[in-house]
């Protein structure tokens, strides 16, 4: 190996790759580029040494806060645009497909499922507004899909997720459904409100040195999922909801804003929400990606 240089450690790093042991052309695409771009970030602000142990301490600080409730590096990855920047070269919308956006930190496994028409919420609040949803799911040429899953999860009234607050009970605000023969789908819920993601830990200190601010549009979180077909990972944003035009995570698209309007008697809730989404079949999304 020649002697170590500012002008040739990139080049002598990436030479080392697979010396060792074979790794496969993906393997080495990604740490070429992941060590030039992270040599050159380095060299672009002249990264002291002292500022690159205070990034592992960070970084070893979001690590401990990591549990079954909160995937910090989510979070993080959120907050610079991350996770919104791979959800759409993961999955580019090429036609009538319904668009997708960040599955985000809160996401629990395993909701309860429920009939048509029930009720994710199994506690009230004194603030809350009550929603009757309803659509259908079809695929692109505009078919109804039957047996279609949709997980979805929402803040209470309070701004937290259950899984954030003790007081709520488990599973609170989450529910799977499925579409009838017709791919209609039904369900009440609670209006959901903006929030400030959680700014307590390494999330604040990185909006803070950024000098954004923490907040969310009110949102439902949807997971629509049918075997053949695409899995669809999306947020609806309340079209009247505070942050709509400057979201935490960059997560808003024109095509997930809906109308929460007045709901009629025959919905026994507040407010009433009607959205349709689409599925774009798995052999179409894996010849595209094959291109």
């Amino acid at each position: 190996m020649s002697k170590v240089t500012i002008d040739n450690v990139t080049d002598v790093v990436i030479g080392s790759l697979g010396q060792n042991g074979e790794i496969t052309p993906r393997q080495r695409e990604i740490m070429t580029a992941a060590i030039k771009h992270l040599h050159g970030f380095c060299k672009d602000v002249t990264l002291t040494h002292s500022e690159f142990i205070e990034a592992c301490m960070f970084l070893g600080r979001a690590g401990a806060i990591c549990d079954d409730k909160r995937q910090e590096f989510i979070l993080l990855g959120d907050i610079l645009g991350v996770e919104v920047l791979c959800d759409m070269l993961t999955n580019p919308v090429t036609g009538t497909e319904s668009e997708s956006t960040v599955l985000g930190p809160f996401y629990r496994e395993n909701p309860p499922v429920l009939p048509h028409g029930a009720s994710t919420a199994q506690k009230h609040f004194d603030n809350e507004e009550t929603v009757f949803m309803e659509g259908y799911v079809k695929d692109t040429s505009g078919n109804p899909l039957a047996g279609v899953t949709l997980d979805i999860w929402e803040d209470a009234p309070n701004g937290l997720y259950e899984n954030h607050d003790h007081d709520q009970p488990d599973y609170n605000l989450r529910g799977r459904f499925e579409t009838d023969e017709n791919g209609y789908f039904a369900l009440r819920a609670l209006r959901p409100v903006p929030y400030p993601i959680p700014a307590d830990e390494t999330a604040g200190e990185l909006l803070r040195y950024m000098g954004h601010h923490p907040n969310r549009p009110g949102h439902l979180h949807f997971i629509v999922a049918k075997e053949g077909y695409r899995t669809l990972v999306s947020q609806i944003y309340d079209r009247s909801s505070k942050w709509l035009d400057n979201d935490s995570v960059f997560a808003v698209k024109d095509s997930l804003v809906g109308d929460f309007v007045p709901a009629k008697p025959e919905h026994g809730t507040d407010l009433y929400l009607r959205f349709d989404f689409t599925l774009k079949a798995e052999a179409a999304a894996s010849a595209l990606a094959a291109e």
